[in-house]
């Protein structure tokens, strides 16, 4: 990504913010719309850096950088769709003039609503950070299966998903979810793929926290689109190193039964298949529910699978899995991008079921670019089986 014309770009959204919003500030107080020029300039020169600085200065410069960026970008792009959305009202309120004057007073809607926008975006800001540095809230979803067995009534699976370890998700950031996974003592822990934004060298260190994950049955991984941009091949030997096992288009078996001296335990099928994309890098990984589920064996009362895009539904539900686990959605991450998410993924947020299958898709346990979460909070799910 050249720096040139990702400035230029910058630039020019800014400047149009400037040009539809400073002078209407003007008239309310001369020095805000001088003001405004100064932090929308600011912003443009540091709103590339949240995801070049790395490439063009070293530790600690880089790092804040990259957060005087990301921070931004957070602000800029609550300011550009209230902009547009302060667009449409003042056309709407010019029509109402046209067709009957003397009803609304453009003047005093255009100052009023130019300071209030710039309000509004301050607090969505403000609200969307401490909402995507808090540690993320344990979500309790029940998912009804039926014919059930009684060794399987009250299984829990932890799925954490798109942590995104990398510019500003740190250690500490990911020891907290660590910690709060652990404390649900969950039978099984899934991770639904985009844990880390950069390579193995620069955040193996960062991501060792989750050695510390505690199951019954242990840490399941695959990949998510994220891992490819990062060096999948070098992350999935770093994540089996740690004791977490990557599932790549295959599957494991295990047995659980709910009293430990019971003869016969239930027999699960635990998939996972590479992420939806994973063959525009990489044609071995190809995703593939169907291979990941081959040669299951026929009393396996149950088969989850873990697929990091809602889109491997289709294929999961016609493979014969129960629940399939995703993420990559962020469920929108901010307003108003959860309204386009449903355009590419068929499903955005929470439990939906496809034909037999059920799909839990998460909102994500950290979050992607600006540190911003705002109508579409992070989650820790606690998923439990319960017979339907």
């Amino acid at each position: 990504m050249a720096l040139a014309p990702v400035l230029l770009i910058s630039l020019l959204l800014h400047a149009f913010i400037g040009w539809r919003i400073a002078p209407d500030l003007a008239l309310v107080d001369g020095a805000l719309g001088v003001a405004l020029w100064v932090a929308l300039t600011v912003s443009a020169l540091l709103m590339p850096m949240g995801f070049l600085a790395r490439r063009i200065a070293q530790p600690p410069v880089a790092n804040i950088l990259t957060w005087m960026g990301l921070l931004s970008m957070g602000l800029f792009s609550s300011l550009l769709v209230l902009t547009l959305l302060r667009e449409a009202l003042l056309l709407l309120a010019w029509m109402t003039v046209w067709l009957w004057p003397q009803t609304v007073s453009l003047t005093a809607l255009q100052q009023d609503t130019a300071l209030g926008l710039l309000v509004v975006g301050l607090l969505v800001t403000l609200l969307g950070f401490w909402n995507a540095r808090r540690t993320a809230t344990v979500v309790q979803v029940d998912v009804p299966i039926a014919n059930l067995p009684e060794a399987l009534q009250g299984f829990t699976v932890a799925q954490i998903s798109d942590i995104h370890v990398g510019p500003t998700i740190k250690t500490r950031y990911l020891q907290r979810i660590v910690d709060r996974v652990n404390s649900l003592n969950a039978n099984l822990v899934a991770i639904t793929g985009d844990l880390v934004d950069g390579s193995v060298r620069e955040l193996a260190h960062h991501v060792a926290p989750l050695a510390q994950l505690v199951s019954t049955h242990g840490t399941f991984f695959v990949t998510g689109n994220h891992e490819y941009y990062s060096g999948a091949h070098s992350w999935i030997d770093a994540l089996r190193a740690m004791g977490v096992q990557v599932l790549m288009n295959e599957h494991v078996l295990i047995e659980h039964s709910i009293d430990t001296q019971d003869p016969e335990p239930a027999v699960m099928v635990i998939a996972g298949v590479a992420d939806y994309s994973a063959h525009h890098f990489d044609e071995s990984h190809r995703s593939d529910p169907h291979q990941a589920i081959a040669d299951a064996p026929d009393h396996a009362v149950f088969k989850l699978l873990l697929a990091h895009q809602p889109r491997s539904a289709a294929a999961a539900a016609d493979a014969g899995f129960d629940l399939q686990l995703s993420g990559h959605t962020h469920g929108g991450q901010f307003w108003p991008w959860n309204h386009f998410v449903q355009l590419q993924q068929p499903f955005t947020a929470g439990l939906h079921k496809l034909k037999a299958l059920w799909v839990y898709t998460s909102r994500g346990t950290g979050y992607w670019g600006p540190p911003k979460r705002f109508g579409a909070p992070s989650e820790i799910t606690h998923l439990r089986l319960v017979r339907a």
